[in-house]
């Protein structure tokens, strides 16, 4: 049998698809697929996808016509062509468009995965429709991360649109529940401490978030909020933490989260959505009580194993970490009930034997 031949295209958005796609990488090139990786090139050196046995080929920047040039040229001779996310899509399927034919006849299929989803407002919001229904009408098979999105895809016309969870990597090594030196470095020794990760970028909910921990300065001691992510919206939100005296840290990216987030006493995902958070699958991995909100997949994802909030109530949110700092049992109950939950979601192993099967099918074998 003739060696699989798969191409893996990334926008350069979310951490999540990023992550997923190294995962993916690795657990192909194990099984003797050979996979070519198309991302910027910063990417690569995030995540190494050469180290896990990948050919690369760095892609312009997306608003570089080149891009999609550079992708009809790394999908030549590809058996199935495996885009990741909604720009991702759009460009692997512009490349493809100028390859006429079925599968046999030089042209692969195209398999997107949809596991994120875009807020436009306006005239923006006909745009993105748009985009999404060619998007998905290119697609032979549509893969959604949450029950919501492969929902959308089929609205959109999607002819196969199915739920494939994406289950992202645990962090590697041992990881220290409350280390007291994370907790040092952070400043909260003798206090609460209370964890976000993400962009800081409209739509995550920081602001509600600071909304809230303007409420958090009455509690003895007042736990402080630590922020680790990057994004246009911090000057922002950095001078509102000064001027309002909040108890709240931005301290940008992190390689380190994984550790950072076991030290927290609660961890906290304010998002408008979220199909499945890196942030929630981590909280519940190490047993640390969650506050989120009920958006997009995270019903799906967390189950019982968390306190879930209307998005854009800062009352709701304050309160329902308030009662978690004030309740050591429901911090124990939650604590055990997320590693439950986390031991329900597929393994990286059973997520490529998934896509797998997907190119497995498409092409024949």
């Amino acid at each position: 049998m003739t060696q699989l031949r798969t191409v893996q295209v990334v926008g350069g958005g979310s951490a999540g698809s990023s992550a997923h796609v190294r995962s993916l990488a690795s657990g192909l090139v194990a099984r003797g697929v050979r996979v070519t990786v198309c991302a910027p090139a910063e990417l690569d050196r995030v995540y190494d996808y050469l180290g896990a046995g990948a050919h690369f080929v760095p892609l312009p920047r997306l608003g570089d016509p080149a891009t999609v040039t550079a992708l009809r040229n790394a999908c030549i001779g590809a058996d199935v062509v495996h885009a990741h996310g909604l720009p991702a899509s759009v460009r692997a399927a512009l490349a493809l468009s100028g390859r006429a034919g079925g599968p046999g006849a030089g042209r692969a299929p195209l398999v997107t995965t949809w596991d994120s989803r875009v807020h436009v407002d306006g005239a923006g919001g006909g745009v993105l429709r748009l985009l999404e229904r060619r998007t998905v009408r290119a697609a032979t098979v549509v893969l959604g991360t949450s029950s919501e999105l492969v929902d959308r895809a089929r609205r959109r016309g999607a002819r196969d649109a199915r739920l494939a969870p994406v289950t992202v990597p645990a962090a590697r090594g041992p990881v220290c529940l409350h280390d007291g030196k994370a907790r040092a470095e952070l400043g909260a020794v003798d206090r609460p401490l209370l964890m976000a990760v993400g962009a800081l970028e409209r739509g995550r909910g920081y602001r509600t978030l600071l909304d809230a921990a303007r409420t958090w300065r009455e509690l003895d001691p007042q736990p402080l909020l630590v922020i680790a992510g990057e994004g246009r919206e911090r000057a922002a939100l950095q001078r509102r933490i000064a001027s309002e005296g909040l108890p709240v840290r931005l301290i940008g990216r992190r390689e380190d989260v994984a550790e950072l987030l076991a030290a927290a006493d609660v961890a906290v995902l304010p998002s408008r959505w979220e199909a499945r958070s890196l942030l929630a699958q981590e909280a519940l991995r190490l047993g640390v009580p969650l506050v989120a909100t009920a958006v997009g997949g995270v019903p799906e994802l967390v189950g019982d194993a968390a306190e879930l909030v209307p998005y854009g109530d800062a009352e709701a949110l304050a309160g329902a970490v308030r009662g978690l700092l004030e309740d050591v049992e429901r911090r124990m109950d939650l604590a055990a009930a997320g590693r439950v939950q986390a031991r329900s979601w597929p393994t990286e192993d059973e997520t490529v034997a998934h896509v797998l099967s997907v190119y497995d099918e498409l092409v024949g074998r």
